[in-house]
């Protein structure tokens, strides 16, 4: 095993679209360590010839999660993993989000419908919670980029149980959420963190059109611009951090979306294979391969 040898785990289907791999990888040979990418379900692949194995873009886990875990736990045996496969577990099921609303983070309203349930019960169930709403979403608890995630008006209640249906047929827990339509305005605000610091936002522009059926690619293209963050969306985004059990991570992202009062509020915390948008932040691949270089 070489400690400057670091694989970047991604997928074969993520290669071309992974904007972050090359300047990392320019980044990270600059900083003295042989790196390169690696699929993560490569049969010949040998992780223990590598000292680190850092997740990057394995994006086509979400429908093969066992196989995903149980590969990460393997490696983890071999070679150091990035972020931990505690951090990994943890992170790739949507259900984490009750955990943080019951830490009084201040998170999007989140209901879960589990297989073996209805999807109509489910959707009355969440009517009842939510007599307002307008408009929802309808999502797997496992999945990433928007695939098979929807935007719903009240009156498409027959639609959305049918989306949801199919995935509970499909064995997937579904995600009910109202639609905070400040997202059409504002967009997403999304906050990186390298070893527990601040370093770069970006907008991410909405993404869920009025009656866009949902995108089965890898992920849903993304409008992308740089930003600078409002000090409530700092002040969101850190208790998030502070209230995972897991210590100084190398990598997080917080989405924040705000709600009706204005209030910013945790959509989706990143902390196993998110994009870092280097391309919006000049010098961040050259702080994040000085990190990992040191990183504990």
């Amino acid at each position: 095993m070489s400690d400057n040898s670091i694989a970047l785990v991604t997928a074969r289907a993520a290669r071309r679209i992974d904007e972050d791999l090359a300047p990392l990888i320019g980044a990270l040979k600059a900083a003295g360590a042989d790196a390169q990418p690696v699929d993560w379900d490569d049969d010949s692949a040998e992780w223990s010839t590598f000292g680190l194995a850092l997740l990057r873009s394995p994006w086509d886990y979400t429908k093969r999660l066992p196989e995903f875990l149980g590969w990460a736990e393997c490696v983890s045996r071999q070679t150091r993993l990035l972020n931990p496969l505690q951090v990994v577990r943890w992170n790739t099921d949507k259900h984490y989000l009750g955990q943080l609303i019951q830490a009084r983070v201040p998170t999007v309203s989140s209901h879960f419908v589990e297989p073996g349930e209805d999807g109509m019960t489910g959707l009355q169930r969440f009517f009842a919670l939510h007599p307002d709403v307008a408009e929802f979403v309808v999502k797997p608890s496992v999945g990433a980029g928007s695939r098979d995630t929807q935007r719903y008006a009240r009156d498409d209640v027959a639609a959305a149980a049918d989306h949801a249906q199919r995935l509970l047929d499909a064995k997937r827990s579904v995600l009910l959420q109202p639609y905070l339509d400040s997202v059409d305005r504002d967009g997403e605000t999304a906050l990186i963190y390298f070893g527990g610091e601040f370093s770069h936002a970006v907008r991410k522009g909405p993404l869920l059109r009025r009656g866009k059926k949902p995108t089965r690619a890898l992920f849903a293209e993304e409008h992308i611009t740089a930003r600078t963050p409002h000090p409530d969306e700092l002040e969101a985004a850190g208790a998030a951090l502070a209230a995972l059990p897991f210590g100084t991570l190398l990598y997080a992202r917080v989405d924040l979306i705000r709600d009706a009062g204005g209030a910013p509020r945790v959509l989706e915390l990143e902390l196993t294979e998110p994009s870092l948008f280097f391309a919006q932040a000049p010098g961040a691949a050259q702080r994040f391969a000085s990190l990992i270089r040191s990183f504990p």
